[in-house]
């Protein structure tokens, strides 16, 4: 999926749209709204793109030939703008995520490439357990790689305004890769965003952690497993990964606990046994030299977690703290882990865009500053959250739970 897509992590409803009731009074003469038209900048756009491509060592015919026959997607565009109208709640996320089913299939992944894993494990440090958790996360084993031609997706959106500086060089990128041999650009096929493989790279991030691991001459993410688990392995010690340790854990928090603590600074595992966390038997922490972060994604009422060095690092590749609990937890359960001890509640509220920004509206106009409201529940948001719970005697998780909305006079649009 990636840039990380998180790289590449929503139109709330009609408010948020600039749009009332009143504008849909009359059905019968409701439209569809037009499909985004090709930008008359798209042709001058490419011949650019394939001077700096050239200029970047990319030979002249590869990027002609391959520019030539780039399209204008106007389907790209809309997935680009379309964001989901709710938000999704943690428990429908770990749900769809990290199910029996995907559960079951990675054991049997896990068990088939034993070896092929092992190695990758020995020379990059990551266990094959998570290897197969992000494979499973990415394209489900392998299974939906996408049908998007990554040269026109990646045209479409380096030539829109909106990120086309960004997407520019990751088509230099794909071009390159092309020109390497690495695939035929007619079988370049990923997400609309431009990920591709087992493992959903990113060109750029293809180009610099691509390896071929079964010497067959090409670094080939489409079908050689060999070269797509050794990339995401050599990616992710890229970043960062300690062998020593696992991602987090799942923790028991005391009845009495400060949730300010959640989300904010690092702390040493001998400082949270003192504040009384403890593993899920209720047994306490080990005393190793390392520093966790307390992550509670479904506020005081769901699970906690004590994020380590690891959990950064899986945050390197999608910028999503659900993503990286998914694939610590998934990689748990393939490796023969229980379920969550405390599993997050079904009835946290979905909220929309439109919603989150009422929320900070409500915060600003008391005094809790949360930023312009944009309708992302981003850091400055649950700080506002935290600071307005503390001093109202709530939890003061940063989480916006019932027991907000209802003191903010917020109704979720869901509700």
């Amino acid at each position: 999926m990636r840039p990380s897509i998180a790289a590449l992590l929503l139109t709330g409803g009609l408010a948020a749209a600039g749009l009332s009731s009143a504008a849909f009074a009359n059905t019968s003469e409701t439209t569809e709204p037009e499909p985004p038209q090709k930008p008359a900048s798209f042709d001058q756009c490419l011949k650019d793109i394939e001077q700096r491509a050239v200029s970047e060592g990319v030979s002249r015919d590869t990027a002609r030939r391959v520019l030539a026959r780039a399209e204008f997607l106007p389907r790209v565009i809309e997935l680009d703008r379309r964001q989901p109208e709710f938000t999704t709640t943690f428990a429908d996320y770990l749900g769809r995520r990290v199910s029996e089913t995907r559960i079951e299939k990675g054991r049997e992944m896990l068990e088939q490439h034993r070896d092929l894993l092992d190695r990758v494990s020995r020379e990059t440090g990551v266990p094959p357990a998570y290897l197969v958790s992000f494979w499973g996360l990415e394209t489900n084993y392998g299974s939906y790689f996408g049908k998007m031609p990554v040269p026109s997706s990646l045209a479409t959106l380096a030539c829109d305004k909106r990120r086309g500086t960004y997407f520019s060089g990751e088509l230099v990128s794909a071009l390159k890769i092309i020109d390497e041999g690495a695939i035929e650009p007619e079988r370049m096929e990923g997400s609309w965003a431009g990920a591709m493989g087992h493992v959903q790279f990113m060109p750029s991030v293809f180009l610099r952690h691509a390896t071929d691991a079964d010497n067959d001459g090409r670094r080939d993410l489409w079908n050689s497993v060999p070269d797509a688990m050794m990339s995401a392995g050599r990616f992710l010690q890229s970043m960062g990964w300690d062998p020593q340790y696992r991602w987090g854990r799942e923790v028991l928090l005391p009845e009495d606990f400060d949730y300010s603590l959640s989300g904010q600074g690092r702390l040493g595992l001998a400082r949270w046994n003192q504040l009384g966390v403890t593993d899920v038997h209720g047994n306490p922490l080990a005393e190793e030299p390392i520093d966790a972060k307390l992550v509670v994604p479904a506020g005081h009422r769901g699970p906690a977690f004590l994020a380590y060095d690891n959990f950064r690092v899986i945050m390197g590749w999608n910028r999503s703290e659900y993503y990286a609990i998914a694939v610590g937890h998934l990689a748990d359960r393939i490796a023969g882990g229980g379920d969550l001890k405390n599993p997050p509640p079904e009835d946290a509220p979905a909220l929309s865009r439109n919603d989150v920004i009422k929320l900070q509206s409500a915060l600003n106009a008391r005094g809790y500053d949360s930023g312009i409201p944009d309708g992302i529940l981003g850091p400055n948001t649950r700080s506002a959250i935290r600071r307005y719970q503390a001093n109202e005697g709530l939890v003061a998780d940063g989480f916006p739970g019932p027991e907000l909305l209802e003191a903010l006079g917020v109704q979720p649009a869901a509700s």
